[in-house]
C-alpha cells in the first residue's frame, strides 16, 4: 500500500465546537508554521462541520510541533484531539476497508470463488465416496453374518471335539 507523501504533514483535529470554522482553525494552528490547507468536512444533511477537521502544514516538523502543543488543548470550550491523519481509505478490499476501490481485486475474487467451488465439489465427491465405501463395508459384514453357520465347527476346536466325544459316549 502506497503511503501518501503528505501524511506526516496532515493533522486530524477532533472535538471541534460548532462555532469553529476553517478560518478559526487556521488561526489556532498558524503559530506552529506555514499551513498549506485547512478542511472541515461538512455533514450533508445539516451543512455543518462534523466536529473534526484536517490541518496540512508545509513542513512535517511544524505538524509535529502543532500536534505536541495542541493535543488536549482547549478551543472554544472544547478539548481538542490532535493526531496524524490516516490516509484516505475507501470501502472494499479483503478486510472491508482499503486504499483501493472495491473492484480492484475483482479478478482475484473470482479466482478465489472458483477455487472455493472446486474445493466444495471435491469435498462432496469425497464424502460420497466415503459413504459408498461404508455402505459396501456394511453390506459385506451383513453377508458374512448371514453366511455364518449356526453350528460350530468341530474340526478345529479341541473343546468342541471333546464335548462331541462325551455326548457320543453318553448316548
Amino acid at each position: 500500500m502506497a503511503v501518501e507523501p503528505h501524511q506526516k504533514t496532515t493533522l486530524y483535529v477532533g472535538g471541534l465546537a460548532e462555532e469553529v470554522n476553517e478560518a478559526i482553525l487556521h488561526a489556532a494552528f498558524i503559530p506552529f508554521g506555514d499551513i498549506k490547507d485547512v478542511v472541515t468536512p461538512l455533514d450533508q444533511a445539516t451543512q455543518k462541520h462534523r466536529s473534526f477537521g484536517f490541518v496540512t502544514f508545509l513542513e512535517k516538523e511544524d505538524a509535529a510541533a502543532a500536534m505536541d502543543n495542541m493535543n488536549n488543548a482547549e478551543l472554544y470550550g472544547r478539548v481538542l484531539t490532535v493526531n496524524y491523519a490516516q490516509p484516505i481509505r475507501i470501502k472494499g478490499g479483503e478486510q472491508g476497508w482499503a486504499s483501493q476501490p472495491i473492484w480492484a481485486d475483482a479478478d482475484t475474487w473470482f479466482e478465489r470463488q472458483q477455487r472455493e467451488e472446486e474445493m466444495k465439489k471435491l469435498e462432496a465427491e469425497n464424502q460420497a465416496a466415503l459413504r459408498a465405501a461404508e455402505e459396501a463395508r456394511r453390506k459385506m459384514l451383513a453377508e458374512e453374518r448371514e453366511g455364518e453357520k449356526e453350528e460350530p465347527e468341530v474340526k478345529n476346536d479341541p473343546m468342541a471335539m471333546a464335548e462331541a466325544e462325551v455326548l457320543q459316549q453318553n448316548s
